[in-house]
């Protein structure tokens, strides 16, 4: 008998994207027993469902496999509405956590994704704690951008784990769920997130886990589309929050800095960008990079700041006033 599959999706105001994920999760190779949606502002769910004349009650009869939990904007928490979303799946053997804008490339997204945690019989059990997916950048993604989804998400698919830290430093913690799959059951050995958590809760999971002695999987075949153009400002604001969360966390970040990768990273890019003729993006992209830098070396230091400047810095103002 196959492993129980479940998939949590955090939402806010839903756009047109959800829709594709649930018509490619709900008809894929492995259909999920149960698609949780936790819902950020009930009034913004209802809208999206306007748009095509439904009624919350009519979706959930054409989506059998769904389910909408409405909290309210300062319940939310990264951390916390995760947290939740695993409480309501504790039977099933496998938890997908999904991002409402990370669509899946194709139909065989969970078979692929759960392949490394399924089990055998007369196999015996690997150690792998939880698996995430490959992003793929958008058509409409910037050349810098695409390099980026490149640059953390390879064609190569790989299994890390603590022997590994000499060789990627930080990167060993590295998982997004965006899209991701947990098993439950050390999931409650060795959980949960951390709550509340401002930002990076997957990699602190992950960190957790893997100084345990478990492993994480990068499943290369397994992809998503997903991107964003963000401005300098909102890489400010977003590397802000990545520095608080390493900083908040000295257990799983000690000894670990983002500052190396991050200078490898640059370079890599704009040998990219030269490479594919794309000079234009070269400055917006230096003004972005050094607004990443500025606002994680605030975020590593945020004790230190004024609490009103600390609201104008972050993404997520409620997490200061949890």
């Amino acid at each position: 008998m196959g492993n129980v599959v479940d998939v949590v999706i955090p939402t806010l105001w839903p756009k047109e994207e959800l829709w594709d994920i649930l018509d490619r999760l709900e008809h894929g190779t492995l259909v999920p027993r149960k698609i949780r949606l936790i819902n950020t502002e009930e009034k913004g769910f209802l809208s999206f469902l306007e748009k095509r004349g439904l009624t919350e009650k009519q979706f959930l009869e054409e989506h059998a496999t769904a389910e909408v939990y409405h909290i309210l904007r300062e319940e939310y928490d990264h951390g916390g509405t995760r947290n939740r979303g695993m409480a309501l799946c504790e039977d099933a053997d496998l938890v997908v956590m999904m991002t409402q804008d990370a669509v899946p490339a194709d139909f065989r997204l969970l078979e692929k994704l759960t392949y490394p945690l399924q089990r055998s019989p007369g196999v015996k059990e690997h150690k792998i704690a939880v698996s995430y997916a490959r992003q793929i950048a958008r058509d409409d993604a910037k050349e810098a951008e695409k390099f980026t989804r490149l640059f953390n998400y390879p064609p190569e698919p790989m299994v890390k784990t603590e022997d590994d830290f000499s060789k990627l430093g930080i990167k060993t913690y590295f998982c997004s769920n965006v899209c991701a799959c947990y098993r439950t059951e050390i999931f409650k050995e060795e959980g949960p997130f951390p709550e509340p958590a401002i930002f990076n809760e997957d990699m602190v999971y992950a960190g957790r886990v893997v100084k345990r002695g478990f492993a994480i999987a990068y499943v290369a075949d397994a992809r998503v589309i997903h991107s964003h153009n963000y401005s300098g400002l909102q890489q400010l604001h977003r590397n802000f929050d990545l520095g608080v969360s390493q900083s908040a966390f000295p257990e799983v970040f000690r000894g670990t800095g983002s500052e190396k990768e991050g200078r490898r990273f640059v370079w890599s890019v704009l040998r990219h960008l030269k490479e594919k003729g794309a000079a234009y993006e070269i400055i917006p992209f230096l003004y972005g990079s050094a607004m990443r830098l500025i606002g994680y070396k605030l975020g590593r230091g945020y004790e230190n700041l004024p609490k009103w400047l600390i609201r104008k810095l972050t993404m997520n103002r409620y997490y200061w006033t949890s």
